[in-house]
């Protein structure tokens, strides 16, 4: 989360807490006696205020208190008989590879916080911070005094609405700690049933010495138990309750409703179960036999040189949903020279999208579009298929050639034959008479008679 989001968030419960706190004693109770200091008022108030200081005090070691954090060169000591966490694929210790540390047990990373944290619980928004083993207690504290004092401030102004409904007194409510009545409803109703039923949820996770990360964890086993996946799975860190609270709230239990530093260092927790290295959460045996992800050796194509089949056929362009290409608003400007045998004329579409079939997955015939270099676009890369550049520089002079109004080609409007017999007959005027051997009258032809293509 932002810093600034966070300071939000904080000063919105800051503001939750303070709203109801001050205004129901300013405009409701105080009033309500006559505005003198009495033994009544100050018996009544007294239980309120302390409350009220022991929620905020609570609320400020959550955010102001650090969770735990795995020390650098920590190492799981794996002859110890009091147990490490392990891998469910190979067995070895837990390993971060954000933090580059072994990860203690019960430890997990926080993706807001970037670090691993010992014991997490949750990451918690109204805080923000991470809820871990060093401020668990404190956390466990501010709920508790949440709702006991959601309670008492409810009982206090319902008290006062009962007193002016019988008519105990003769002043009546004003208008201004009547609005200020229904406000501090409109505050601590929703308050005390949203906290209380996340209270209720922790308490039990408290008594049962789980995380709520474990506890997803506890669901998953529960699920593969009644589907008749794995047998049951006893939690290796539930120890009784007594000693599962004392083991977050301190032993003495005179001092569990007062901030105290939770006992141990955070790395190493008591098994219920005498086993050096547990596996929890249970893998699910279909998994058990499943291989490592592997890479392969090359991301292109398959060993015996074909294509990769999961690989989708595309153009070298984007196309969108309708077989549209994504268009820039902005005119492009094409960085090669117009003679380059890759130009394209800006703004124009020369190679138009063509429909894609799942039947032709590895046709990559060109017909009708000469110049479009066809990929293959997958999650393991690119496949550009081979272009012959001879063929592609003959379609480009001969669409040179093609286009209309660059070349001024000269064709002729007779054929060479038929313009010797057109100068046989047209021009010398008489046929020859063979028999005879006598020409008739023949003129004088000049070199301007003689047509072009003779010359």
């Amino acid at each position: 989360m932002h810093p600034i989001l966070g300071r939000i968030a904080i000063g919105f419960v800051l503001f939750l807490i303070l709203f109801p706190v001050l205004t129901c004693q300013v405009y409701i109770i105080w009033p309500w006696y006559g505005r003198e200091l009495s033994v009544e008022l100050i018996t009544l108030l007294f239980p309120f205020n302390v409350l009220a200081i022991s929620l905020l005090w609570n609320y400020y070691l959550c955010i102001v208190t650090d969770p735990g954090e795995v020390p650098d060169g920590w190492k799981p000591d794996t002859q110890s008989s009091e147990g490490y966490e392990v891998k469910r694929l190979t067995g070895s210790p837990r390993f971060c590879r954000t933090c580059q540390k072994f990860k203690p047990p019960r430890s997990h990373h926080c993706k807001q916080c970037n670090r691993c944290v010992l014991r997490m619980d949750h990451h918690c928004p109204w805080t923000n911070n991470c809820i871990g083993y060093f401020n668990y207690g404190h956390f466990i504290r501010f709920l508790f005094y949440v709702d006991v004092t959601c309670s008492y401030h409810l009982a206090m102004v319902s008290y006062r609405v009962m007193a002016t409904s019988g008519r105990w007194y003769h002043d009546q409510p004003t208008g201004a700690e009547l609005i200020f009545v229904i406000l501090n409803y409109v505050f601590a109703v929703p308050v005390i049933l949203v906290v209380g039923g996340f209270s209720l949820y922790h308490f039990h996770s408290l008594m049962g010495n789980t995380t709520t990360i474990e506890g997803w964890e506890k669901d998953k086993a529960a699920m593969l138990r009644r589907h008749g996946k794995i047998e049951e799975v006893k939690f290796p860190y539930n120890l009784g309750v007594r000693r599962n609270i004392a083991s977050i709230l301190g032993n003495n239990p005179l001092l569990w409703c007062c901030p105290t530093v939770p006992p141990g260092t955070g790395l190493r927790y008591q098994l219920s179960v005498a086993d050096e290295h547990h596996n929890w959460p249970p893998r699910d045996p279909a998994l058990a036999n499943q291989l490592p992800f592997k890479l392969p050796d090359s991301p292109w194509t398959y060993e015996n040189g074909d294509v990769n089949p999961n690989l989708r056929p595309s153009n070298s362009q984007l196309r969108g949903v309708n077989g549209n290409r994504h268009k820039s608003t902005q005119d492009p400007v094409s960085v090669l020279p117009p003679y380059h045998l890759d130009y394209e004329v800006p703004g124009v579409d020369t190679h138009p999208g063509r429909p894609y079939s799942p039947g032709n997955d590895s046709d990559y015939s060109e017909e009708g579009y000469s110049g479009a270099i066809r990929v293959r676009r997958g999650s393991e890369g690119y496949e550009v298929r081979p272009v012959n550049r001879e063929q592609m520089l003959q379609e480009y002079v001969q669409d040179r050639i093609n286009e209309a109004g660059r070349y001024q080609v000269y064709e002729p409007e007779h054929s060479l034959e038929a313009s010797d017999d057109d100068f046989e007959k047209d021009e010398f005027g008489e046929n020859i008479d063979e028999p005879s051997g006598e020409v008739g009258n023949v003129r004088t032809m000049s070199d301007d008679d003689v047509p072009l293509a003779l010359r």
